[in-house]
């Protein structure tokens, strides 16, 4: 069971390119579609940054 679920299915798009944003910024060069050859640490600084902007976003918003 995959719990890789998007909320909004209309959001699908918008989060594949902040996936992909984020993939650039810490130099994993993705592709679309299969990336199964990627290593747990490229896959985990690309998840690791979409939460730092995340975070950085949500935090600029409640500053007013």
């Amino acid at each position: 069971m995959s719990r890789n679920k998007v909320v909004v299915p209309e959001a699908k798009a918008a989060m594949e390119k902040f996936k992909m944003q984020a993939a650039s910024e810490v130099g994993v060069n993705l592709q679309n579609g299969y990336n199964g050859d990627l290593t747990s640490r490229q896959a985990g600084s690309i998840g690791g940054q979409m939460v730092k902007k995340m975070i950085e976003s949500y935090e600029n918003s409640i500053k007013g």
